[in-house]
């Protein structure tokens, strides 16, 4: 599955979800991901409970429902490859909702370890 062109100009709502190093599950609302050249994808986040877990585990998991339908969307399963800190790059790759501008911001990236739909279990390829 081609997820950049998936997501171009996809319409929706994405939850990113990690876990801490005891298993503490959080889930976060996240808008679309950044794609990259080499394969990898990103998420910008504050210094928040997500990118806290993502220090201590780094797998996570991204569903996006897909709006104006019930069943369409994907789960994107994820492994955090690591963060870029230049705010120059972030400001640069932002969409357009600011929500609060205080504190540092990240870009985390990550590879996608598997792809399946929103409901069921076979793999989107």
């Amino acid at each position: 599955m081609d997820l950049k062109a998936y997501f171009a100009d996809a319409k929706g709502t994405g939850v990113l979800c990690t876990a801490d190093s005891k298993g503490r599950v959080d889930a976060a609302i996240y808008s679309r991901p950044h794609f990259f050249d080499d394969g990898s994808l990103g998420f910008i986040m504050p210094h928040k409970l997500t990118h806290l877990n993502l220090s201590e585990n780094p797998s996570a998991c991204y569903l996006w429902k897909q709006a104006g339908s019930q069943r369409e969307g994907v789960r994107l399963y994820l492994s955090k490859t690591g963060e870029d800190v230049d705010q120059e790059r972030i400001a640069a790759l932002r969409r357009g909702h600011r929500g609060d501008e205080s504190g540092q911001r990240f870009l985390v990236l990550f590879t996608v370890d598997k792809v399946l739909p929103l409901i069921g279990a076979e793999e989107k390829k």
